[in-house]
């Protein structure tokens, strides 16, 4: 088992146990209802937003404070784990699976690779299509 389907699992079982313990819908069932799907990806992406605000927040952005140094290293890195612990609950909700996830960022990087030597203007939703 290798390291990202170690936190996919690991994942899983803090879900399970999250909304078991807060009598929430059991988290298997989300994957199963195109309804519960749009309101926990929904919940996910406005977690992970926050996470974001929180990452930028640990960063010196305010350049009218520049006597202050709020580059906070440690923080930052935190933010980054919680991001990524709304990201990988928001894979499983579409039933992602690491392998999964790991073969589509493959095919999207070689679209990107492929954009960026092609001078890539305008966004074409057909390539990602293709992406399985």
């Amino acid at each position: 088992m290798d390291k990202l389907d170690q936190i996919f699992d690991k994942q899983h079982e803090l879900n399970r146990y999250t909304f078991e313990k807060n009598g929430l819908v059991a988290f298997d069932e989300i994957p199963k209802d195109r309804g519960l799907q749009n309101t926990w990806l929904r919940n996910y992406a406005l977690a992970m937003t926050q996470e974001v605000s929180e990452l930028v927040d640990s960063t010196n952005w305010k350049w009218w404070r520049t006597k202050v140094d709020l580059f906070d290293e440690q923080n930052l890195k935190v933010e980054l784990v919680d991001i990524l612990h709304f990201w990988v609950s928001a894979c499983q909700i579409l039933g992602l699976s690491a392998d999964d996830v790991c073969r589509m960022y493959m095919q999207k990087n070689a679209i990107n690779a492929k954009r960026q030597d092609s001078g890539y203007i305008t966004k074409t939703e057909g390539d990602n299509r293709t992406i399985r």
